[in-house]
């Protein structure tokens, strides 16, 4: 059966100091209830992973990296390795997202071989994607989401996706208040786990655990978590607030 996981992406926020903080807080917060069937995900900055890690130890709070590059080492400067990450306790890298895309450039060719140097390195990855709102508005998100998850993963053999978490963000519902509908992200969830299945097999789709990342809140949360191929969140804002944060998890 595979788990729910609420996985809070903390972006350029959070000093040491606050990190610090927030950290206390949501293990104080997710002590009282049961995860047996749940996994807690922060990924705070580069420079705050390890004292992250450390401060995690013997809790239900599990750290992973917001990036990595996709080389061992060399003359990349500002870059970090899934070696490095790993030398600092970090078991889980976020690859893929949205921001990263649009930002940096990152295209799906690129992605592949990022997944398969974290794959390598025993790295578990917490993969994004998702269309853009002139994509949704013609009509192409279908199409959009099974390119970018043709070109960066299915090159790999289906023993890849036990190490592999899905996170599909419409790009059109992150940050600008804008969420999609239960429905609607129900249909892009049964969509992506049909894809899988007709590449790989129904075993492995049923397996893969797909997060929803478009804008999930305290409010919305039970609904979007009830629906059956929707297995969490990826959470932006809302994973800065520790009372948010918990309310999401607790929707479970």
């Amino acid at each position: 059966m595979r788990k729910h996981i609420v996985a809070g992406n903390w972006k350029m926020n959070n000093d040491l100091k606050a990190t610090k903080k927030l950290i206390k807080q949501i293990k104080k917060s997710i002590k009282k209830i049961e995860l047996n069937t749940t996994r807690v995900i922060v990924a705070p900055t580069f420079v705050n992973l390890a004292s992250a890690v450390k401060r995690s130890k013997k809790s239900k709070l599990e750290v992973a990296a917001q990036n990595m590059h996709q080389a061992k080492h060399g003359a990349y400067t500002g870059e970090v390795s899934a070696e490095m990450l790993k030398s600092v306790g970090v078991k889980t890298v976020i690859l893929g997202h949205s921001e990263r895309r649009a930002y940096f450039g990152e295209t799906d060719e690129l992605l592949a071989e990022k997944v398969n140097a974290a794959l390598a390195n025993k790295l578990e990855v917490i993969f994004c994607f998702g269309e853009e709102l002139e994509d949704r508005k013609a009509g192409n998100q279908e199409a959009v989401v099974e390119s970018q998850l043709n070109k960066a993963l299915f090159h790999l053999d289906a023993e890849a996706f036990r190490h592999i978490v899905l996170a599909y963000e419409p790009v059109w519902a992150i940050g600008t208040g804008e969420t999609a509908t239960p429905d609607q992200a129900q249909d892009m969830h049964a969509f992506i786990r049909k894809t899988l299945a007709n590449k790989y097999d129904a075993d492995t789709a049923d397996g893969v655990t797909i997060l929803y990342g478009g804008s999930v809140k305290p409010n919305n949360a039970k609904e979007i978590f009830g629906k059956p191929d929707v297995d969490g969140g990826l959470i932006g804002g809302a994973s800065l607030n520790p009372e948010d944060f918990f309310a999401i998890v607790n929707a479970f």
